[in-house]
């Protein structure tokens, strides 16, 4: 039914525009084409002066709606970068589109047809022509490099120091590892892989990846103020680490490791007083389309300080102990003390 309705509304608006067009010829026709087409102009012309005042309100009025929905400063030293440079893009773009939006519609009004003068027409100018093309040209040329050199930045070496964490995607959740107390990540094979206790196809033969801990559910922890350096793969499809609260991206694709570095500027309990959000969270998505269980694809995000973190990974059972309990006994209870003075 509301299918039908919008149909029949559809149609009426084209009858209503059409009698529109029809009236304006016949009243064309009674008062002379000339004299009504000059009325006509002068009409349109101050219609495009109150039209691009409501324009202006609208943007205004969309950008204070919009604001309030835009997510917290950039959480990240690159992250702030990207911020500034979106600012200054705004801000060249914004200019350009104000300036000429307004000389499109005053030259609308300014020359609408009055009086008998009539208008020049000019086929080609090369001054014009240079004006409009080397300007924005160069503008563009100027936004691109300084974003080239920021992507470059993030995507080049590591601080010596830097914290290392792979990140693997795969259908439908993160696995996350960290390096043990020898700070290096072990060798891994594909051919390795099996879901009971290799999800990663580590190699074994590598004492490195003895102290290696996997978190299966992918959580990240990152410290306050320290490089963090994150090697990303993918298991199966394409999938996507999105840090939106950092302002950092980078596909995960199967068998290619590809590697960003930032430093996170804010703790989690930082950011929950910043944003006056208790329940605020950190959190890494899968930003690429990659099948149906796609939606389930997140995970938890934790920056701490450097003493927080360190208790935590002391805590951590390296994933190799986990799956090879015969090689790590568990210590045997101690005998219970009993009094036997009592009887």
């Amino acid at each position: 039914m509301s299918g039908l309705l919008l149909v029949f509304l559809v149609v009426l608006i084209f009858v209503v525009l059409y009698q529109v067009s029809r009236s304006s010829e016949i009243v064309a026709q009674i008062q002379g084409e000339e004299a009504f087409d000059k009325k006509r102009n002068k009409i349109l012309g101050y219609s495009m002066l109150v039209l691009f005042a409501a324009f202006m309100i609208g943007i205004v009025w969309c950008h204070q709606y919009m604001m309030p929905l835009m997510g917290p400063e950039a959480a990240s030293d690159h992250g702030q970068q990207y911020d500034f440079m979106f600012e200054v893009t705004l801000w060249v773009t914004g200019s350009v589109f104000l300036l000429t939006q307004f000389l499109l519609f005053w030259f609308s009004f300014k020359y609408k047809r009055v009086g008998n003068k009539t208008p020049h027409f000019f086929a080609h100018s090369t001054k014009l022509e240079l004006i409009w093309t080397s300007i924005p040209a160069i503008a563009m040329a100027v936004l691109v490099a300084i974003g080239l050199k920021a992507w470059f930045t993030m995507t080049d070496k590591a601080p010596k120091g830097a914290m290392q964490i792979e990140i693997i995607g795969k259908q439908f959740n993160w696995i996350s590892r960290y390096p043990g107390p020898d700070m290096e990540l072990g060798k891994k094979y594909y051919t390795n892989i099996n879901e009971k206790d290799n999800i990663l196809g580590l190699d074994w033969k590598d004492k490195a990846t003895k102290d290696d801990i996997i978190i299966p559910n992918g959580e990240l922890r990152f410290v306050k103020g320290k490089p963090v350096e994150l090697i990303i793969g993918s298991r199966d499809v394409i999938h996507d680490v999105g840090l939106s609260h950092f302002r950092m991206k980078m596909d995960a694709v199967p068998g290619i490791s590809s590697r960003l570095w930032f430093t996170p500027l804010f703790t989690t309990e930082e950011m929950k007083s910043k944003t006056g959000n208790p329940n605020f969270v950190y959190e890494l998505s899968c930003d690429q389309m990659c099948g149906k269980g796609h939606y389930s694809m997140r995970a938890i995000i934790i920056v701490e300080t450097q003493a927080e973190h360190d208790a935590w990974l002391a805590k951590q059972q390296s994933y190799y102990v986990q799956n090879h309990p015969d090689e790590f006994p568990a210590p045997a209870a101690e005998p219970v003390k009993t009094d036997s003075t009592k009887k």
